[in-house]
């Protein structure tokens, strides 16, 4: 009976196809091979790594991106799957850059354990999730840009005009100007032509205001019903728990610890001590959305906690400037937040 080769797989994730690498338990390599990124290419990647042996891991590189898909097909077929970062630069510049590299290198990292991320789980509430908070961020982000376009161009309008909308609130703004019934024939007139230009981009303004209304309404009880009790906690909303529970994915269990989450989340401070000075700087990796909703949980209760606003003064008499409180605070909700993960329901009744 012939010994059973353990076989360890990664992958270099593109759009339109993705290239694989076997190598052995003693990192020896076994064969390289591109496939199509369809359903028919996962099924033939994964029956050409099992062809080597027994297949213990794949390492795939894009995990969240071009190799979401492969990395869901792998898991259904019962397989290990560990997330592995794009290879630094310094070892690019030494070792060459090219799809088979990048793939050899993949398993490399699986073999080593320096690879051992789990992925984030596709499919369920939390991925429903994700791709609605993709259209409502997008719609806020264009209506930003309409409410710029439209007070740029009063800057420029003519007096007159300029002078009626001068003051007004950006609600009452967006509704004069979109109800403003100009004479189209006269579209060459510059105060014509304002006006019109005016009307248009209010009247987006609404249509956008009027999507980002309809996608609440499916993203707030859908974000209740996933997770109660974080958006009960003081200061988090429904945006920021939506944030959060896209961050953690729906399988919040493969973060293995609240140090882990807070470094997901950038809110592990590092440290930047140097001679006698003794200080930590602000950790720029991580989800910077995610850190971005900590913020908002932070100035939330900065101004309306009092015991947060109790240990900002504590602190402030310590000698800590205001930029190292907040990362202090953040390192604190971070930890609350990963308990209230522990809650993440990753099914639901759709039924009721």
């Amino acid at each position: 009976m012939g010994v059973v080769v353990e076989v360890v797989g990664g992958v270099d994730t593109h759009r339109d196809t993705h290239t694989a690498a076997a190598i052995d338990g003693q990192g020896r390599l076994l064969g390289r091979q591109q496939f199509l990124a369809t359903g028919a290419g996962y099924a033939a990647l994964l029956a050409w790594l099992r062809s080597f042996g027994q297949l213990t891991v794949v390492g795939v590189e894009g995990t969240g991106s071009y190799g979401a898909e492969l990395a869901f097909a792998l898991q259904q077929a019962g397989v290990r799957v560990v997330e592995v970062d794009r290879p630094e630069r310094a070892t690019r510049r030494r070792a060459g850059k090219s799809d088979s590299l990048d793939a050899v290198a993949a398993a490399r990292a699986a073999l080593s354990g320096r690879a051992h991320g789990q992925p984030k789980q596709r499919g369920g509430p939390v991925h429903a999730l994700a791709a609605l908070r993709v259209a409502r961020r997008s719609a806020i982000n264009q209506r930003a840009d309409v409410q710029r376009r439209i007070k740029a161009l009063i800057v420029t309008a003519p007096e007159p005009l300029r002078a009626q909308l001068r003051g007004l609130t950006d609600a009452e703004l967006v509704r004069t100007c979109a109800t403003r019934r100009p004479d189209r024939t006269r579209a060459h007139d510059p105060h014509t032509a304002t006006v019109l230009a005016l009307r248009s981009l209010a009247r987006r303004h609404q249509q956008l205001t009027q999507e980002i209304a309809e996608l609440d309404e499916l993203i707030d009880p859908l974000v209740a019903q996933i997770n109660p009790i974080l958006v009960n906690l003081f200061g988090v909303g429904t945006d920021t728990a939506g944030q959060l529970l896209v961050t953690a994915g729906n399988n919040p269990h493969r973060l293995h610890s609240e140090a882990a989450f807070a470094m997901l989340c950038a809110a592990a401070p590092l440290p930047a001590s140097s001679g006698r000075t003794r200080r930590h700087r602000l950790n720029r990796g991580g989800d910077r959305q995610a850190n971005a909703a900590l913020y908002r949980i932070v100035l939330t209760r900065m101004r309306h906690d009092p015991a947060t606003r109790a240990y900002v003064k504590r602190r402030t008499t310590e000698g800590l400037t205001k930029k190292d409180i907040i990362r202090c605070l953040k390192r604190y909700v971070a930890r609350e937040i990963y308990t209230a993960l522990q809650h993440t329901r990753t099914e639901l009744d759709l039924a009721t």
